[in-house]
């Protein structure tokens, strides 16, 4: 499923925000504002299994780049690849919107290698956001 912001239900919304909150605020244990206002206009790629919210990203475009992040695999559905998955199913979905625009993302820092095997590359120093460290990468196409 990818759906701006209004055309989700409120359901779909609350349950991207529950698993967003679960993984990210709870299971990080990252108290931090975690629904933002790049939720207002984002675009949000779902992928479900068993009829239930199993891998999320969100993608949200600004004048120089288009980003996403967010990436997260609910804790019950791990060691899938649904990670893969979700990153491959956002980029392909950026491609459609945006194509030929940069691909910019804030990626914690013990994922490079994971981004990489994308083709994003690092262009910053480690960051602490929200206390976690964290990267700049950017996509080469």
């Amino acid at each position: 499923m990818i759906k701006s912001t209004n055309e989700l239900t409120p359901q779909e919304l609350i349950t991207i925000f529950q698993a967003r909150t679960a993984v990210f605020v709870v299971e990080q244990e990252c108290p931090y504002q975690e629904v933002d206002e790049a939720d207002r206009e984002a675009i949000h790629v779902c992928l479900e299994e068993k009829g239930r919210l199993a891998a999320y990203a969100r993608i949200f475009a600004e004048p120089e780049a288009i980003h996403f992040g967010r990436v997260l695999v609910l804790k019950e559905f791990r060691g899938k690849q649904l990670g893969k998955k979700i990153v491959s199913e956002t980029l392909a979905e950026i491609e459609r919107r945006y194509p030929k625009r940069p691909i910019i993302i804030s990626a914690q820092a013990h994922l490079t290698k994971f981004y990489g095997a994308f083709g994003f590359l690092t262009t910053s120093d480690v960051y602490l956001e929200d206390d976690i460290p964290h990267v700049d990468m950017r996509l080469q196409k």
